[in-house]
């Protein structure tokens, strides 16, 4: 099986970055199945039935998200009937939505798990050590493939869960930071992991957004509103092929001004 792990697309630049890239990405890899991070994907904050639409209509598998995932309320209305967006799974359990699910996909089971690490994130979450061990009890048997997107913050967090899940899940992607990061690798037991694959937005920006307000906002202190970046397109994401034989993956990064 060959999957793309998509990180963060933030606002309306990176989704334009998405159709231009990822028809070209599908055709050179040909992945069999795509998870999308799409939690930034309406204005840079939250998401939108219609951009959530916008992603399937790509091609996209799977959403998942962290913390922006409620920002905008129209999520509310649908995130409990759509069982292809995910929100983290440690999120208190009476939070609409579901936090995994298994999907079937060229007659594999692949089960996608999404959770959200607790240091410098600011939300009162359930620990995503014990519930990844809690959600693998369930799905073990039943999935060919487990996904896990760890959107968090700390660098540490992520690798320790990396590790922490090593020879359980297939693939391990960090999100969150939206910068990429060159660490990926195929751990001791054989679990594919990188730290985080970065944002689908614009090159030139603060982390997808315009670069004057965040460095206005380091200068004077004071509260800023972000607006989403327009110039130059980046995308960014991790490619893996699993088969019985071997393991290959790469991380992809695609850019236009």
């Amino acid at each position: 099986m060959r999957f793309l792990c998509i990180g963060d697309v933030i606002g309306r630049t990176g989704r334009k970055a998405l159709k231009h890239f990822l028809p070209q990405v599908i055709k050179d890899y040909q992945p069999d199945f795509i998870v999308l991070n799409g939690e930034n994907g309406a204005g840079g904050f939250g998401l939108t039935k219609k951009v959530f639409d916008e992603f399937i209509s790509l091609g996209v598998d799977v959403i998942t998200s962290g913390n922006h995932i409620f920002d905008k309320k129209e999520v509310l209305s649908f995130i409990d009937n759509e069982k292809r967006l995910l929100r983290p799974a440690n999120y208190p359990p009476q939070a609409l939505g579901i936090g995994y699910n298994i999907y079937n996909k060229n007659g594999k089971n692949i089960c996608v798990i999404n959770l959200m690490g607790r240091v410098f994130m600011g939300i009162p979450l359930d620990c995503p050590f014990r519930k990844f061990d809690e959600i693998y009890e369930e799905v073990k048997d039943k999935a060919d493939y487990i996904i896990v997107d760890f959107h968090g913050e700390a660098t540490s967090e992520k690798t320790a869960f990396g590790f922490y899940v090593d020879g359980r899940a297939d693939i391990v992607f960090g999100t969150h930071s939206h910068v990429a990061t060159a660490d990926e690798m195929l751990l001791p037991k054989g679990t594919v992991y990188i730290t985080d694959v970065g944002m689908t937005g614009a090159k030139y920006s603060v982390i997808g957004m315009k670069v004057e307000e965040p460095i206005m906002k380091f200068i004077t202190g004071m509260p800023t509103k972000y607006d989403v970046a327009k110039d130059g397109l980046l995308f960014q994401c991790l490619f893996v092929e699993k088969t019985a034989e071997e393991t290959r993956f790469e991380r992809i990064k695609l850019v236009q001004d």
